[in-house]
C-alpha cells in the first residue's frame, strides 16, 4: 500500500514514523507496543479509535516535529492536551495523536498576577500553584479539566459571573500553526490569532502556553448547596429566578439536577441543588444574598459555610472517571418563566441514573460585560447555559442516556438563544448533519466568517481538523 490522503499505512509512513520516533525527547506509541492500549485511551470511553501511532510529546521541540511528520505522512493529526474533552477530539482513528499531557509546568508571577501555563496542564494542578499566593484563574466545575481545552473553548465555572469565562483572563498565547510557525499572540500583537483562540476550539495551531491574569480570591470562601426534592422544584426556581436578578457580581451560582452520590443520605431520586460560591472575603454580606433565596424557597437540606478553595474546586471531580461513556450537549437561553420552570422540572423528573443531569449556570455579571465581538466564544446576551450530560460506565446504557440528552435539548430549543458552547457538544455522530454545519450553527454566521478567515490564513490546508472544524476557504 501507499500512502494516501486517509493515512494509509506504507513504506513511507512507517519510515517517517521511525525518523519521528529517533529525534523525539519524549516517546512514539504504536500498535503492539505494550503501552499503546492506555495511550490511545481518551476520556469519554465511547470513543474507541486506535491511532496509528501516538506521540508522548516530552518537550515543546516534538510539537515541532509531529505537525512535520503530520505533514509529511498526510495522516490525520488530533492534538489531546488535558485529555477531558468529551467529543473524543484527543484521538483519531488511523491517525497520529498529538499527547501534549506530560507538559504540565505552572509558573506563577504573584508580583503582577501573571500565570504561565504549560498545555497539558489540568485545572488542579494551575488551582494548586495559584492558591498559595490569595490567586485564582477561572476554571470550569471539576479540577481535572485541561487547561487548553477549557480555555480555547471558553471555560465556564464557580467563578463566571465574578471574573468571566477561562478566556476572558487569558493575556496571551505562544502558538505553532500548521507551517510550523512559532506567534505570539495578545490583544497587541497578532490581535486577530488572539481574538480566534478565544473560542475557536483547537482550529488555528497549537498553543504551547497560555499566560493568563489570575484574580485575587481569599483561600477559603464561602460557598455551599442549597438542596430541594421534586416537590419544592417550582417553588425553588421561581424564587431562583426573581432572586438571580440583580444579583452581586460575587454570586456565583449553578442550578444542578441530579441524583445525589448514594453516600449523601438523600436517596436515590433527583434532587435540584443551587450550588454557589462567594467570591469575596466578606463572607457575611454573601451569606445575607443566600438568605434571600433561603427565604423565598426554605431547603429541604442544605450545607453551606467556609470552604478552602481547592476543596470546592474538586467537589464534583469523582463523578466522571475516564472511561465514562458521555453524551453532552447544551444551549444558552434567558427566560426562566412558569412555562420554562413546567418545561424543566418535567425534563428533570425523567432523571433515572446517576451521572445523568442538567446543570443551569447562571451568567451576566463579568461574563455579560464582555463586549458580544471581543472574542469568538458565540453568546453574551443570555442570562442562563444549560448543559445536559447523560454519564455512566455500563455501556448498555448508552441509548438510553443518549436519548435523554436529545430529549432535553430538543424540549429545551424553543426558547434557546443563538449559539452553543462548542467544548460541550459531544461526540460528532450525535450532533446531526455534517460536522461543517455544526460548527456554523454554534459560532453564528459572522464569528464563523471571521473565524474561516484566519483559517485561510494560518490553517489553509487545515491540519487542525480533529475538532468542531471551521474549513479553509478551498474546502468550503
Amino acid at each position: 500500500m501507499s500512502t494516501t490522503d486517509h493515512g494509509a499505512p506504507g513504506n513511507g509512513t512507517a519510515r517517517a514514523l521511525q525518523e519521528l520516533r529517533a529525534r523525539l525527547t519524549g516517546g512514539l506509541i504504536e500498535p503492539g507496543d505494550p503501552d499503546y492500549d492506555r495511550a490511545r485511551r481518551v476520556w469519554n470511553g465511547l470513543i474507541d479509535a486506535r491511532p496509528r501511532a501516538v506521540v508522548r510529546a516530552g518537550g515543546l521541540e516534538d510539537i515541532d516535529l509531529t505537525l512535520a511528520a503530520a505533514q509529511r505522512t498526510r495522516l490525520p493529526l488530533a492534538v489531546r492536551s488535558g485529555g477531558h474533552g468529551v467529543a473524543g477530539h484527543g484521538t483519531v482513528e488511523g491517525g497520529l495523536v498529538l499527547d501534549l499531557g506530560r507538559l504540565r509546568g505552572v509558573v506563577v508571577d504573584p508580583a503582577n498576577q501573571l500565570v504561565s501555563v504549560d498545555p497539558g496542564t489540568t485545572f488542579a494542578a494551575l488551582d494548586r500553584a495559584t492558591a498559595r499566593y490569595g490567586l485564582a484563574v477561572p476554571g470550569g466545575l471539576v479540577g481535572t479539566a485541561g487547561v487548553a481545552g477549557l480555555t480555547l473553548c471558553g471555560g465556564m465555572g464557580w467563578l463566571i459571573r465574578s471574573n468571566g469565562l477561562t478566556l476572558d483572563n487569558l493575556d496571551s498565547a505562544d502558538v505553532v500553526t500548521a507551517v510550523g510557525d512559532h506567534l505570539h499572540a495578545s490583544e497587541e500583537e497578532n490581535a486577530g490569532l488572539f481574538w480566534g483562540l478565544r473560542g475557536g476550539g483547537g482550529n488555528l495551531g497549537v498553543v504551547t502556553s497560555f499566560t493568563f491574569r489570575a484574580r485575587r480570591l481569599p483561600s477559603t470562601v464561602l460557598a455551599g448547596n442549597l438542596h430541594y426534592r421534586r416537590p419544592q422544584w417550582r417553588g425553588a426556581l421561581t424564587a431562583f429566578a426573581a432572586w438571580s436578578h440583580g444579583l452581586p457580581d460575587e454570586m456565583n451560582p449553578v442550578l444542578m439536577f441530579a441524583i445525589p452520590p448514594p453516600g449523601a443520605g438523600m436517596g436515590d431520586e433527583p434532587v435540584l441543588t443551587v450550588g454557589f460560591s462567594w467570591a469575596s472575603a466578606d463572607h457575611a454580606a454573601g451569606l445575607d444574598v443566600v438568605d434571600g433565596l433561603r427565604e423565598d424557597a426554605p431547603p429541604d437540606s442544605e450545607e453551606m459555610g467556609p470552604t478552602p478553595w481547592l476543596a470546592w474546586q474538586g467537589t464534583r471531580d469523582g463523578l466522571f472517571p475516564k472511561g465514562s461513556h458521555g453524551h453532552w450537549r447544551n444551549l444558552p437561553f434567558s427566560r426562566l418563566d412558569d412555562e420554562v420552570i413546567d418545561v424543566l422540572v418535567e425534563l428533570a423528573s425523567g432523571i433515572t441514573s446517576r451521572g445523568t443531569g442538567i446543570d443551569v449556570h447562571h451568567l451576566e455579571g463579568a461574563f455579560g460585560r464582555v463586549p458580544e465581538e471581543a472574542t469568538a466564544f458565540p453568546n453574551r446576551s443570555a442570562r442562563y447555559w444549560l448543559m445536559v450530560h447523560g454519564v455512566r460506565h455500563d455501556p448498555s446504557g448508552d441509548e438510553h442516556l443518549a436519548a435523554f440528552v436529545r430529549t432535553v435539548r430538543d424540549a429545551m430549543q424553543p426558547f434557546a438563544e443563538h449559539g452553543e458552547y462548542v467544548g460541550l457538544m459531544g461526540p460528532e455522530t450525535e450532533l446531526g448533519g455534517a460536522p461543517a454545519d455544526a460548527a456554523r450553527l454554534a459560532y453564528g454566521r459572522e464569528k464563523h466568517q471571521r473565524l474561516a478567515v484566519l483559517k485561510d490564513r494560518y490553517d489553509p490546508g487545515n491540519l487542525f481538523r480533529h475538532n468542531l472544524n471551521v474549513l479553509p476557504g478551498r474546502l468550503r
